[in-house]
């Protein structure tokens, strides 16, 4: 039987952190920021954990457990 493929699009999109949690980028951060206000702009960078219920399916996605 043939191996389980890594969602390769997914894959592309998040990281891993040290302890094993999906981590993904903030969205709506491309374009159209000159009316947003800096303390916002400042709230969207980095990387935040995805919520308990996604890190399971993301998880699988990526054939992490």
């Amino acid at each position: 039987m043939p191996k389980q493929k890594t969602h390769k699009g997914l894959r592309k999109r998040v990281r891993i952190s040290g302890r094993g949690k999906v981590m993904l980028s903030m969205a709506g951060k491309s374009h159209l920021m000159t009316g947003t206000r800096g303390k916002d702009i400042r709230r969207l960078r980095g990387r935040k954990p995805a919520s308990a219920s996604e890190q399971k399916r993301l998880a699988k996605m990526l054939r992490q457990g």
